[in-house]
């Protein structure tokens, strides 16, 4: 029995999504009454945000659709800075224009969650680049500084973990949380904002931004939080051997996307079912009853879902029949994910471990490339990698004008000559 009356928060407790809340009474009485306008930020430190993000874009997702309001806010102005938590050492600055070009690539994909547009309930979309930008520093020190304390500062994670480690944390690092903590009040201002989420390493920044809204006359603000993701075995969510688990099709391909899916731990399939995609709950419940091996149906399920939501539901069903073409009835499917290069390079050799790790990054180096070839893990149109020198020509081309290049049973891409 849920211990709350909101549909936003019943959802939200249902799926596995709140790990702390701030005053759970007052949010619940709030999202009751529709009246939730609640904000999660997102840094543009890359072209592409990950799967690791993909549980607070949810949260959004249910938050309008439970009759809310949601904010993506974009940190064009916060990258600028970088936000230490959860880092061993300080981030890389990027350039104005790359962070620009990044936010302008992360955009894209909200529209697949959120309904955007001028209603009550439609989504914002905001850039604290707009107000953080023209902030004048003795002002910024005189009006929002003077709120904090540096003792309490120094008891926050982002800060207290790095020290402790004796690693260095910059200056402008050590500003992060004021600046997310004004992001919170300038957006209560603004919009009416009233709730910030996110990952429960951000639990102590949501807080300050709650404690500086008091302080500087803001309606009352809430915080809720998620759970940080790892799997069943105990490994970080959305990251893989060969890097990050990308939402844009551009990065990541929608079949490799889905395959990243299918290739979920037995023990997380029921957690991921809930909280990444819209399946109803007694479907789920349904879907992994089976137990044993029907649990691989629950698991494709799971892929083409979350592949949906991401890619649209073409590509998600394109990425299940190519698989399904590929594993079960042992056919080469056109629509695996395919590298061109040039057939001259064929011409002259083309080493094995360049073509797995330079050419299609289905390893991530050569010296991986290696390991896998010592272990058996590498294969050449279906046929297993015995010598790390191995040549390819032309002559390994297959009918279809082809190469099959597979990393263990599931991963495989065409190389192509042009």
């Amino acid at each position: 029995m849920s211990t709350y009356e909101s549909d936003f928060l019943r959802v939200l407790e249902s799926r596995g999504f709140i790990h702390q809340v701030s005053d759970a009474a007052g949010l619940d009485a709030l999202a009751k009454k529709n009246e939730l306008v609640a904000y999660v930020g997102y840094d543009c430190t890359a072209a592409s945000l990950h799967v690791g993000h993909l549980i607070s874009i949810m949260m959004l997702h249910w938050l309008q659709q439970t009759g809310n309001k949601p904010i993506a806010l974009m940190g064009g102005g916060t990258t600028r800075v970088g936000d230490p938590s959860g880092r061993d050492e300080t981030r890389k600055l990027l350039t104005y224009e790359q962070i620009d070009a990044n936010k302008n690539s992360i955009k894209r994909v909200f529209s697949n969650f959120l309904t955007f547009g001028e209603g009550r309930g439609d989504a914002v979309m905001a850039d604290n680049a707009e107000w953080l930008t023209t902030l004048n520093y003795i002002e910024m020190l005189r009006d929002v500084g003077r709120h904090f304390s540096i003792n309490r500062m120094l008891t926050m994670d982002s800060v207290r973990l790095r020290l402790e480690r004796e690693q260095e944390l910059s200056f402008i690092e050590f500003n992060y949380m004021i600046l997310q903590s004004y992001d919170f009040v300038e957006l209560a201002r603004r919009y009416g904002c009233n709730l910030q989420m996110g990952g429960s390493d951000q639990w102590g920044n949501i807080v300050n931004g709650i404690d500086l809204g008091r302080r500087m006359g803001t309606h009352p603000l809430h915080a809720l939080t998620c759970p940080l993701l790892t799997t069943a075995s105990g490994a970080k969510m959305g990251k893989t051997a060969a890097g990050a688990v990308w939402l844009d099709a551009d990065l990541l391909s929608p079949y490799d996307y889905w395959q990243f899916w299918r290739n979920t731990e037995d023990g997380d399939v029921v957690r991921f079912l809930k909280l990444f995609t819209l399946l109803p709950l007694d479907e789920i419940e349904r879907l992994t009853a089976l137990g044993g091996q029907e649990i691989n149906e629950a698991k494709k399920v799971l892929a083409t879902e979350a592949t949906a939501l991401v890619h649209g539901r073409a590509a998600a069903d394109e990425a299940a029949e190519t698989a399904r073409k590929t594993f079960e009835e042992g056919s080469l499917a056109a629509t695996l994910p395919t590298v061109t290069i040039a057939r001259a390079e064929l011409e002259k050799g083309l080493g094995v471990l360049t073509a797995f790790a330079e050419k299609t990054g289905l390893v991530a180096s050569n010296g991986e490339a290696r390991r896998q070839v010592k272990a058996g893990g590498l294969k050449v149109n279906d046929v297993t990698v015995t010598d790390e020198k191995l040549q390819l020509g032309l002559d390994d081309l297959t009918a279809d004008g082809v190469i099959k290049l597979s990393l263990g049973k599931k991963k495989h891409v065409l190389l192509k000559a042009a």
